[in-house]
């Protein structure tokens, strides 16, 4: 099985038997989809929550996967360049953690990075699954194209979530 990993402001796209990782979501989040069908998985590991609260310059390099409301977006185009179905796609969200005493307008960027993505997603119509949000600790979070199986583990901790879809959530 191809592994692919995913760094900071990164995503990727893996099909069949792929295995997708990420880690180190501290205040980042990591957003998985999957389209069951066509077994197509995408990951992306998003930094901050708002490209317009960040980027007042757009004259640096702009990055869409480093930010909720365009890396989410930029995923599902490169999912549907493979044959996914946005109509068929789910999705599972790791991170968001307090990591430290830092606070923007009262709220941790952890926070404000969770909110962004369940917002945008919500916004493209695309169910989130399973969740495991905020705290204290990091995390690692890993896809895998074929299964659908979702893992999440820290030192101290491990969920394995894997993609059930009883009511038809996703279908197209």
């Amino acid at each position: 099985m191809e592994t692919t990993y995913v760094y900071i402001a990164d995503l990727a796209v893996s099909q069949n038997e792929g295995l997708l990782v990420t880690i180190g979501l501290g205040s980042c989040v990591g957003v998985a989809l999957y389209d069951a069908k066509r077994k197509i998985a995408g990951l992306v590991h998003i930094l901050l929550n708002d490209s317009k609260q960040y980027l007042r310059d757009r004259s640096n390099q702009f990055n869409p996967a480093k930010f909720a409301d365009t890396a989410i977006p930029e995923l599902i185009k490169a999912m549907e360049e493979r044959g996914a179905s946005r109509g068929a796609l789910v999705a599972h969200l790791a991170g968001g953690s307090q990591l430290f005493d830092y606070k923007f307008d009262g709220v941790g960027i952890g926070q404000k990075n969770i909110e962004a993505a369940r917002a945008k997603l919500k916004e493209l119509g695309i169910a989130i699954l399973s969740e495991d949000t905020g705290g204290d600790y990091g995390r690692t979070m890993k896809i895998n194209a074929g299964s659908g199986e979702v893992i999440i583990s820290s030192l101290s901790r491990e969920k394995k979530l894997t993609f059930i879809n009883p009511r038809g959530v996703g279908s197209d």
